[in-house]
This record gives C-alpha cells, sequence and structure tokens, in this order.
C-alpha cells in the first residue's frame, strides 16, 4: 500500500523509485567526499562522507523492506509484509545511533590531540557545498512520500542530518578559510553527531510503538469509544484495540454491544457499516473489524480495554 502514489511530478512517483533516486545521489556524494576528506585533511568531511555511506546502507536497507512490504498477504502472514518497512526503520536507527558515537569519539579526540596536518579549507568548502546542494534536492524528493510511510521518513531524517551535517562543514570550511583555526573541523564533526542523535531516538520510540502494538500517536482511544457509543443502535462498546503494522496504517477492533431488536430486524448490517465509516472519516482508520453483540451477551474474556 506505501509503494504506489498517483501520477504526477517527481515526487508523486512510487517509494521505491524515490529511494532509489536518493541512493543514486547519496552514493555518488560519498564518493566526492570520501576524495574530498582525504585531499583536505577534513575530518569533518570524513564524518559527513561515513554518515553518506551509512546513508547508502539505510537507503538500500529501506529499498529492500520497500520490496518486501509490497508482496500480498497470504494465509500464513495475513496481514501481509508491511512490517517489514517498521524493520528497515529500525535498522536504519540503530546505524544513526552507532555512527553518532563513532564520529563523537573521534572529534573529541581531534580535539584532544590536534592533528598536525593542516585542512585546507577552501576545497573542503567546495566540497561540502555539493554536498548540501544534493541533500537538499534529496530531502525535496522525499519530502512527500516520508508523511505516509515510516520507512521512508527514516531514510528522511537521514538525509536531513546529512544535509544539516553540509551546513555545519561550510560554516567550518570558513572559519578555516578566514581565520586559520583548524579546530573548527572538529568542532563541526562533534556537532555533527550531536545533532543526529535526538532524530535517531524519535525514530526508534516510533519503530517501538509500532512493534509494541502500542496505539498510534495522536489517538484517543477513550475518544473512539465514545464516539462508537453514539451511533444508532449501539448500547455499549468494550474490548477495543488499536495499533498500527506500518505508519498510515492503523488496525482497529472491538466488541459492540447493539440492541437486541437490530440483530433481528435487519439493522445489523447498517449498524456495522455505519461504524466502519465513521472510523473511516473521523479517525482515519481504513481497517477495522467489528464484533457484534446482544446486550445480553455474557462476555467470557475478562481483559477489556
Amino acid at each position: 500500500m506505501h509503494d504506489h502514489a498517483p501520477g504526477g511530478g517527481i515526487r508523486d512517483l512510487s517509494n521505491r523509485r524515490l529511494l532509489t533516486i536518493a541512493l543514486s545521489i547519496t552514493a555518488s556524494v560519498m564518493i566526492v567526499q570520501i576524495v574530498g576528506a582525504f585531499l583536505t585533511g577534513s575530518l569533518a568531511l570524513l564524518a559527513d562522507a561515513a554518515h553518506m555511506f551509512t546513508d547508502a546502507a539505510g537507503l538500500v536497507v529501506a529499498l529492500v523492506a520497500t520490496a518486501i512490504a509490497a508482496r500480498p498477504a497470504d494465509d500464513r502472514r495475513t496481514f501481509g509484509y508491511q512490517r517489514a518497512e517498521v524493520l528497515g526503520a529500525l535498522a536504519n536507527a540503530i546505524i544513526l545511533i552507532v555512527l553518532c558515537v563513532w564520529v563523537g569519539v573521534e572529534a573529541v579526540q581531534r580535539l584532544i590531540a590536534p592533528a598536525d596536518a593542516e585542512v585546507q579549507g577552501g576545497p573542503m568548502l567546495v566540497v561540502a557545498a555539493i554536498g548540501l546542494v544534493a541533500n537538499a534536492v534529496s530531502m525535496w524528493l522525499l519530502g512527500r512520500a516520508q508523511k505516509r510511510s515510516i520507512n521512508v521518513r527514516g531514510a528522511y531524517l537521514e538525509v536531513l542530518g546529512d544535509l544539516v551535517g553540509s551546513v555545519a562543514v561550510i560554516a567550518a570550511a570558513v572559519v578555516i578559510v578566514t581565520a586559520g583555526w583548524t579546530q573548527a573541523d572538529a568542532i563541526a564533526s562533534l556537532f555533527i553527531a550531536v545533532l543526529i542523535v535526538p532524530r535517531a531516538i524519535g525514530l526508534l520510540r516510533e519503530v517501538t510503538v509500532v512493534l509494541t502494538e502500542s496505539a498510534p500517536v495522536g489517538v484517543q482511544v477513550a475518544e473512539i469509544r465514545e464516539h462508537l457509543r453514539e451511533a444508532d443502535g449501539v448500547v455499549d462498546v468494550h474490548d477495543v484495540h488499536v495499533w498500527q503494522l506500518t505508519r498510515g496504517a492503523p488496525v482497529f477492533s472491538a466488541h459492540v454491544i447493539v440492541e437486541d431488536a437490530a440483530l433481528t430486524d435487519g439493522r445489523a448490517a447498517r449498524i456495522l457499516g455505519s461504524l466502519q465509516e465513521c472510523l473511516a472519516d473521523h479517525f482515519d482508520v481504513a481497517h477495522s473489524t467489528f464484533q457484534l453483540e446482544p446486550a445480553g451477551h455474557v462476555e467470557h474474556d475478562t481483559h477489556h480495554a
């Protein structure tokens, strides 16, 4: 469900194609930054290149996850393979955190024991500017898709980290060129590491919400329950469960007690349709399952929501 998009501009291509384009851009800039890092002696460029390398790996994971998620459901995996997107996002989050630790350690070591080699600010500035433009293009491409897929969002956050990192490298290069203070390179590296951490943790938290089958952020279960209770013919609602397969794919189930007469006078189908329509229109839940019960039904399950 996340690999199709309406026709339009390049930003409306499928998630798979957008990720492929972003991967091509990332890999190209990564090579430029690696070469630039060795030519200029810049730790910040090398750190940014390492980030780009990690992003490339993350985008490959995202592409594989997207391809798997597009596979249809079967008798064994009745919900399909959409959860693969979440596993891809989990891998991206872990990669980001490991990267932050590595860059941070390297930057501190450079500050404590500065390298004797001089950092060449001019070439460093040119390479960082190329990275900035490339990351801006990738972010623009993924901007729409990341709102509907947690997997693409993981790739989007990585590119965002790269973009801000490029800005930091540019600032450090300007300082080196104008003031000759090479320590700015190490400070920019440390800044890149610190900046990425909150985004990585945020992505990891969102993945945790999905994997623990918690209610999606912003979903008020009590509000949904009360809304359903107001439907015509409904007496009560219990055993409410809300979770999500992946970003943008919430799932809802509930037991609904209806008037006894509703089950015999033909109103059951209409009540069921109105409940499903209510969830789809007011709470953006497309997949819902209801068990209609008469008022005298004895519920044996002691775990009520």
